[in-house]
């Protein structure tokens, strides 16, 4: 099984880096001239970038148990959580911007300015990090009570840590449907105000893109929220059941299994946006080709 894993996030680490590296560097060519929704796009290429980052520690991991210590510990659990918090808040954002490009084109042009944009995502950023803390806090390398190898994990500081731990999920729970339910209204509306009055084939063409990158953020991430989400309701009824003496371990096994491979599911988002944009996004498309044929290929 480890060595399946070691080569699942292996191929997603080349896959991403390659291609948001060529995303991130076919954007910033040409920085001056980047729509709203394609510096929300740049944003989320370099937070994918950072969760890449973590890949090789996940791939030894899988194989030694983790030989890296607790600062590194500490920093792979604060990418893995900005990754997913700003990719929520982030494909919200780009949901917002078509339903202020569509709905309201004339009332919003004022709040579209690319300063302000970059505000915005700076904002996130912070937001996002501030929510992020408990695993600088709490994450830690320690020996497993199970196997012969160290762990990252929360559970070395006891009650506090799971604690930490249900406030953390219960907060990743919030932040993923509250922005899908955002996602849910403005491409509804937006699809609404097109059927009755259609637009020009680019407002076309950049509705299909956000709509099919939010797509694909939903199927990869969906499944894992869900499983998370009874993971948490396990655990409280776990707390209730040890305060009566009873234990349940098969439900807690089955669970776990559960999150580890949506959440394999989930980590192979980020190398899937920018194959997305190059086979949708026309623009993007013949800069990459652009860039290519200047590099000789």
């Amino acid at each position: 099984m480890a060595t399946y894993e070691a080569l699942f996030y292996s191929c997603l680490f080349l896959l991403g880096v390659v291609g948001n590296g060529l995303m991130v560097t076919v954007l910033l060519s040409r920085w001056r001239l980047l729509r709203v929704s394609e510096i929300y796009l740049l944003h989320l290429a370099v937070s994918d970038l950072l969760l890449l980052a973590t890949f090789p520690f996940s791939i030894l991991e899988s194989i030694t148990g983790w030989l890296f210590g607790d600062f590194s510990c500490k920093l792979t659990g604060l990418a893995r959580q900005l990754n997913f918090l700003c990719g929520s808040f982030l494909l919200a954002c780009i949901a917002i911007d078509r339903y202020l490009a569509i709905v309201h084109a004339i009332s919003s042009l004022q709040h579209r300015r690319q300063r302000s944009v970059h505000l915005t995502c700076l904002s996130l950023w912070l937001v996002c990090f501030s929510m992020s803390v408990p695993n600088l806090v709490f994450l830690t390398a320690t020996d497993s009570t199970h196997a012969s190898r160290t762990s990252c994990s929360f559970y070395n500081y006891g009650i506090h840590a799971h604690n930490w731990v249900l406030a953390t999920r219960a907060l990743e729970h919030a932040v993923f449907f509250l922005s899908l339910v955002i996602m849910a209204y403005c491409y509804s509306t937006v699809v609404v105000t097109l059927v009755k009055s259609p637009r020009g084939p680019t407002q076309q063409g950049a509705i299909r893109l956000a709509l099919l990158i939010t797509l694909v953020f939903c199927v990869c991430w969906l499944p894992y929220n869900i499983a998370s989400v009874l993971r948490t309701v396990d655990d409280l009824r776990t707390v209730d059941d040890l305060n009566r003496g009873v234990r349940n371990c098969e439900s807690n096994l089955l669970l776990q299994a559960a999150l580890g491979v949506t959440k394999s599911l989930g980590f192979s988002h980020c190398c899937l946006n920018p194959f997305l944009y190059a086979f949708v996004g026309v623009r993007f498309r013949n800069d990459l080709l652009h860039l290519l044929s200047k590099l000789g290929c």
